[in-house]
């Protein structure tokens, strides 16, 4: 997992990278804490290209990605990102390592 702090650095990732999976979540909220385990867990376990940011520190990127993906921002929040699209994303307590290894499946 690699940290993503700004919007430079994730156009670069959406340029360079087909296939990978994108995390933004909280560094207060508990719900994100969870989430962030299982994404690394899941990115461990599966050896995915698997990036994150935190929602505190790189608001700006939270936002443009929210506009990029024309999705409401939440967080936690991971995304599936094929070619430069979101091809699936999902929030809150759905991020797990089930649905995230069933999304990975597909």
């Amino acid at each position: 997992m690699k940290k993503i702090d700004t919007v430079d650095q994730f156009e670069q990732l959406l340029q360079s990278n087909e296939d990978f999976y994108f995390l933004k979540h909280s560094l207060t909220c508990p719900i994100s804490a969870s989430a962030f385990h299982a994404f690394q867990s899941f990115t461990e376990k599966n050896h995915t290209d698997s990036y994150y940011l935190a929602v505190q520190e790189s608001r700006p990127l939270s936002n443009h990605i929210a506009e990029a993906f024309h999705t409401k921002h939440e967080s936690p929040q991971v995304f599936h990102v094929k070619n430069g699209k979101p091809v699936w994303n999902t929030s809150h307590f759905k991020i797990n390592v089930k649905s995230l290894e069933e999304e990975h499946s597909r």
